[in-house]
C-alpha cells in the first residue's frame, strides 16, 4: 500500500470518529461536554490533512498527521482521567475553582453560565471504557498508521 493511500485511511479513519461522535450527538441523544469538542477538532485536521496528502504526499505532512493524532490521544486519555476523578478537568466543565472567595452574585453568574454536561460524566461507555478512553486508544491506532505512512514516504 502506497504510504499516500495509509495516510488517506488515516484521514478516513478520523472522519469515521467524527460521524460516530455526531451520530451519538444527534441520533441517539449523548450532548458532548467541551472536552468532547475539544477532541473533535483534531479529528477534523487530520481529516483535511488525509485529504491533502492524497495529492501531496510529503512524510512531514504525514508528520503532521501523526502529531495531530497524538495530541487527540492525549486530549481522550486526559478527559479519562478527569471522568475518573484521577485530576481536576477545566473550571467550565467539572467544577472545581475556590467558590468561597466569590461573591453571591459571582456564584450564581458562575452557576448560570455552567455548561449542562459535566466532564466527569461517563454518558456511554462499552467494556468499562468510555468514549474518551475508546477516542484516546483509537487515536493512539491512528497515529501509528500516519507514522507508517511517514515511514514509507
Amino acid at each position: 500500500m502506497r504510504d499516500w493511500s495509509l495516510a488517506f485511511i488515516a484521514g478516513l479513519g478520523s472522519a469515521a470518529l467524527l460521524a460516530g461522535a455526531f451520530f451519538f450527538q444527534y441520533v441517539v441523544g449523548l450532548a458532548p461536554c467541551e472536552l468532547c469538542i475539544w477532541q473533535r477538532w483534531p479529528h477534523a485536521l487530520a481529516f483535511v490533512l488525509g485529504l491533502v496528502a492524497w495529492f501531496i504526499p510529503t512524510s512531514w505532512l504525514m508528520g503532521l498527521g501523526a502529531a495531530v493524532m497524538a495530541l487527540s490521544s492525549a486530549l481522550g486519555l486526559y478527559h479519562t482521567g478527569v471522568e475518573r476523578l484521577w485530576w481536576d478537568g477545566p473550571d467550565s466543565c467539572s467544577g472545581g475553582g475556590n467558590i468561597g472567595s466569590l461573591s453571591p452574585e459571582q456564584l450564581l453568574d458562575q452557576i448560570l453560565a455552567a455548561p449542562v454536561v459535566r466532564c466527569t460524566d461517563v454518558a456511554w461507555e462499552m467494556l468499562g471504557l468510555s468514549m474518551a478512553s475508546w477516542n484516546g486508544l483509537a487515536s493512539l491506532g491512528l497515529m501509528l498508521v500516519w507514522l507508517i505512512a511517514m515511514r514509507r514516504a
